[in-house]
């Protein structure tokens, strides 16, 4: 009988406190062992990482199951997807009100709607934060949070009152909630930090913030509608410019400190935005902020991309922008990155760019993307790790499982070839999208394999067996 199910040997490891040369034995889908050497003779299954980088598989914490499409089968293609860049893990976001299953109502009779549409298909362990849209959802975060395993929350600043689609769709029939207004975000962070007091096991219960402010955004985006000077994304950026960010960080500074909230600031997407929230984190130390970018806001700007496909709220911004993002992500001011993964047809990208339906897939070039544009910004590949799974398990109760390669931790592993460059095309990413804003883009940091729960689950350009991904009932 072996002493291992599967070894992986040869490879450059980055464990927490560095790279290593170094083999990883593991036994019932955990790592059981990290040792210089391991017999193959030891183990059942031997996996030759000898020249690739091991890393923990990616924690894409920022993800939309089911927002477009049919639930059940977003979550085929688009898990795949994920599986196809490293990661292994996704908590998607969910909430009631148009799109995703369309309804409303309380979520002890959504969510089982909403798991058993993603259960059995998905092929990356997923968990999911959810939106309180509706006063009597407010009322469920103690349970959710205690017995169902939903740790983090979400509100949408800029759902208030906004003519969301540019024409006759209102803020109240988009959120099937006509108490959609600053008073319901404090009482939401009034539950959360409630929800947070209570808990004696360590575990962190957090409200997630998409900062923007609609009263600027319907002031600007008239403004530029009227002036129709500018094109593509350079003027949706200007329609929803980032003092609608500052200003929208400003206030839910004020209504944290009252409530004492634990805030993760999502997507952050400009200089101003970034400058906004790490200056609350300065100034109040006594509070628990995190700050999000996306793999976008990295990646693109309207100045080399102006095209509608990449219409995503808040915008692509300028390079200056994007490369003040790329400062936070150096200095250790932006916690994570995430892909903000929204699988939207280019059908619903049509017409003119106030009608195109915001967001679009990029869970697979978390890793790809990160590991060939880091090390030009003098990004290391430990901090690379560290934002892209171990500082969002760590804040959202996946840790010590998920996040990490460590003794026990479960066997999540990408093994990443450093060395190959591939051209970014649709089929490359593996999902229902038949465009990509990233295409064209040639990185290194390609998976050859990716390992869930010392299983594989992505192997030389293709999945492999059925989806074995599994609910995260957090804290893990």
């Amino acid at each position: 009988m072996s002493t291992y199910d599967a070894v992986v040997t040869g490879g450059t490891v980055v464990l927490p406190g560095g790279r290593v040369q170094a083999d990883i034995g593991i036994r019932d889908g955990r790592i059981a062992a990290i040792a210089d050497s391991i017999s193959p003779q030891d183990a059942s299954e031997v996996i030759d990482a000898k020249g690739r980088l091991v890393v923990p598989g990616g924690v894409d914490a920022h993800f939309h199951l089911g927002i477009y499409r049919d639930m059940a089968d977003d979550t085929r293609s688009e898990t795949e997807s994920s599986i196809a860049g490293g990661v292994t893990t996704i908590v998607s976001y969910f909430r009631t009100g148009t799109h995703y299953l369309g309804k409303s109502g309380p979520y002890r009779e959504i969510l089982p709607q909403a798991l058993g549409a993603v259960t059995g298909n998905a092929r990356v362990d997923f968990g999911f934060h959810l939106a309180p849209m509706v006063r009597e959802q407010v009322a469920e975060i103690s349970e959710l949070a205690g017995k169902q395993g939903i740790l983090s929350y979400k509100y949408y600043m800029f759902y208030r009152g906004l003519d969301l689609a540019g024409d006759s769709h209102d803020a109240t029939s988009y959120t099937m909630s006509s108490e959609y207004d600053l008073a319901h975000l404090l009482e939401i962070m009034e539950a959360v930090s409630q929800a947070n007091a209570d808990r004696d096991d360590g575990a962190r219960v957090s409200l997630s913030l998409h900062c923007e402010n609609s009263d600027l955004i319907k002031l600007f985006m008239d403004r530029v509608r009227r002036a129709g000077t500018l094109t593509g994304l350079e003027a949706y950026s200007a329609a929803r410019p980032p003092l609608t960010e500052r200003l929208a960080i400003a206030e839910a500074g004020v209504l944290a400190t009252a409530t004492r909230c634990p805030v993760n600031f999502l997507h952050l997407s400009s200089a101003d935005a970034l400058d906004a929230a790490s200056t609350l984190e300065r100034d109040r130390p006594d509070l628990d902020i995190r700050i999000e970018t996306t793999l976008h806001h990295l990646a693109l700007s309207y100045e080399t991309y102006n095209d509608q496909l990449g219409k995503v709220n808040p915008p692509i911004r300028s390079e200056r922008d994007r490369d003040a993002m790329w400062d936070g992500v150096r200095n250790g001011t932006v916690d994570w990155v995430v892909s903000d993964h929204a699988c939207c047809g280019e059908e619903l990208k049509s017409g003119d760019m106030w009608h195109a339906l915001p967001g679009f897939g990029g869970s697979a070039l978390i890793y790809s993307y990160l590991m060939t544009e880091g090390p030009r910004r003098g990004v290391p590949v430990e901090r690379i790790v560290e934002i892209a799974s171990t500082n969002p398990a760590r804040a959202f109760g996946l840790a010590p499982r998920k996040g990490a390669i460590t003794i026990g931790a479960d066997a999540d592993l990408a093994i990443l070839d450093m060395n190959t460059p591939r051209k970014v095309t649709p089929a490359l990413l593996h999902s229902a999208q038949t465009y990509t804003p990233f295409g064209g883009m040639e990185l290194v940091g390609w998976p050859v394999r990716t390992i869930l729960r010392g299983r594989t689950v992505f192997a030389d350009g293709d999945p492999v067996g059925e989806p074995i991904g599994e609910f995260l009932h957090r804290p893990l």
